[in-house]
């Protein structure tokens, strides 16, 4: 096995199907099956409606994926998916069809914990991200500050306590009649609002790395209704600005605690929040003042991707770590020390 395996990587832990191939961390092929039109009329994620469009588009994307890298079946040093945490129907789809594809082809199998791929999303943007590090994870399901001793050791220093962060986003997006998913909607029409114009409430000021979004979610229904009422509500940009900037304002400050309180010099990013444009620019400025270095994924690389997981499967298969064709997916797998 070489040092830099090429590896295909499967995930399917929600609604995207993502195949990817990467040598090392070199990216060699990344693409993608997204379902929001097939979700977007309930207003989220439908787990049954996820894992069906799963088994229509992981094969085709399989043989995509491969063409594009330039890379033939028999060529790939291994096969690595998603064994958790997700949605059980959603991961079944793309565990069980890696390893049929492992056991057919001869290849070794690795279960990727989906969290571990959004860790180590940022070398596929910058191969010299490198721990110790503190990784802020921000997504629809997840938000939490990571202390990245190493590559395998990772300690959770803090997680939201009730909703994620893009989960606040889809809901007062979907309340606000902006559709689904909120995150890119909120964040277009926040670059014309006053995000000074509400001061939307900042949660737990006195838990240094824990999140809790379901208050500003409670808080923005509240205003808007009250207001909208009394015909004093501000202009919609501004509504979404403020609330982006709450949500943005807790995750830079919680991000930042941890490095001070660690002293660490790198600081990295993943999940599908992280595409957004002021989470960036904040996390930069912060990130320029104390002299730390920031290391987050393209945009395309944020979001739920096939290439994070095989990245993670081809740093594994360098160490000789396999995942036995026997076990099975787990929809509640946590992170910790590996």
């Amino acid at each position: 096995m070489s040092d830099a395996p090429v590896v295909l990587g499967i995930e399917t832990s929600c609604d995207e199907t993502g195949l990817g191939v990467v040598a090392g961390t070199e990216l060699r092929a990344n693409v993608l099956a997204s379902q929001v039109d097939l979700h977007a009329r309930f207003g989220g994620v439908v787990p049954e409606v996820a894992a069906r469009a799963h088994v229509e588009s992981v094969r085709h994307l399989t043989h995509r994926a491969l063409s594009e890298a330039g890379v033939h079946q028999t060529d790939l040093d291994g096969i690595a998916a998603t064994q958790g945490p997700g949605l059980v129907g959603a991961l079944v789809v793309g565990f069980t069809f890696a390893k049929a594809l492992a056991w057919a082809l001869g290849k070794p199998f690795v279960g990727v914990n989906h969290l571990e791929g959004h860790l180590f999303a940022p070398l596929l943007g910058d191969p010299s991200f490198a721990p110790p590090a503190i990784v802020v994870l921000a997504s629809g399901g997840h938000t939490q500050v990571v202390h990245l001793a190493d590559w395998g050791d990772y300690e959770v220093l803090g997680t939201t306590i009730d909703d994620a962060a893009g989960e606040a986003l889809d809901k007062t997006a979907r309340f606000l009649g902006l559709g689904y998913p909120g995150g890119p909607a909120i964040d277009q029409l926040a670059e014309s609002g006053d995000p000074t114009a509400i001061a939307f409430p900042r949660a737990l000021p006195d838990r240094p790395y824990d999140f809790s979004f379901s208050g500003l979610k409670t808080s923005l229904i509240t205003y808007v209704r009250q207001n909208h009422h009394a015909g004093t509500l501000p202009p919609l940009p501004d509504v979404a600005a403020s609330l982006q900037e709450a949500i943005v304002d807790v995750l830079v400050e919680k991000t930042f605690n941890a490095v001070d309180a660690t002293g660490v010099k790198v600081v990295g990013g993943g999940g599908g929040v992280m595409a957004n444009s002021r989470l960036r620019a904040r996390l930069q400025e912060e990130a320029d003042k104390r002299e730390v270095g920031l290391f987050v994924p393209p945009r395309d690389l944020c979001t739920d991707n096939g290439a994070m997981i095989a990245v993670v499967g081809s740093h594994k298969l360098a160490r000789g770590e396999v995942t036995d064709l026997g076990a099975d997916v787990d929809a509640g797998l946590v992170l910790g020390v590996s």
